[in-house]
């Protein structure tokens, strides 16, 4: 499946790279071994009667290793944005990986639309999570983003 659309591939990395930092979280798997996992049998691999789309492996890569370099930011940032009496240490472990993620792409990833980045961790949380975690991920996004990147949400006409 090596000609999956463009989007297709960047959604599908998303999807991989929440996977991966949850494998890392839960079962403490280093970085490398993870990579080399995901980059050998899962992205665009038929696993378990399940064809996995190709995806971007560059933006898969960038994703799980920069959630790794910049966790000491992103965390702290999280937790602000979380409602009170639930620090990111407290939260289930994919929504963790995927507010994770996303906050990576509004901090490190200028070139990829804020809204964006929220609509695609909205939809991976949603393959794994319940509407109200999703919400959860969209809200939180939405509050980083408005921090991070104001710039885009003060346009003439952006709501």
């Amino acid at each position: 499946m090596t000609d999956a659309p463009k989007p297709l591939k960047k959604s599908a990395a998303r999807l991989a790279a929440v996977q991966a930092l949850y494998q890392m979280d839960v079962a403490a798997t280093p970085l490398n071994e993870i990579l080399a996992q995901f980059e050998t049998h899962w992205l665009g691999q038929e696993v378990e009667g399940t064809q996995y789309p190709e995806a971007d492996r560059r933006l898969f890569r960038d994703i799980v290793e920069g959630v790794l370099r910049e966790q000491r930011r992103i965390d702290p940032m999280v937790d602000l944005a979380l409602s009170d009496g639930w620090p990111l240490k407290r939260v289930e472990t994919v929504l963790r990986a995927s507010l994770r993620a996303g906050a990576y792409e509004l901090l490190g990833r200028p070139d990829v639309p804020a809204r964006v980045v929220i609509a695609e961790y909205v939809n991976v949380a949603g393959a794994f999570l319940e509407r109200d975690e999703t919400g959860m991920v969209n809200a939180v996004l939405d509050a980083l983003a408005r921090d991070l990147r104001a710039q885009e949400f003060a346009r003439p006409g952006a709501a």
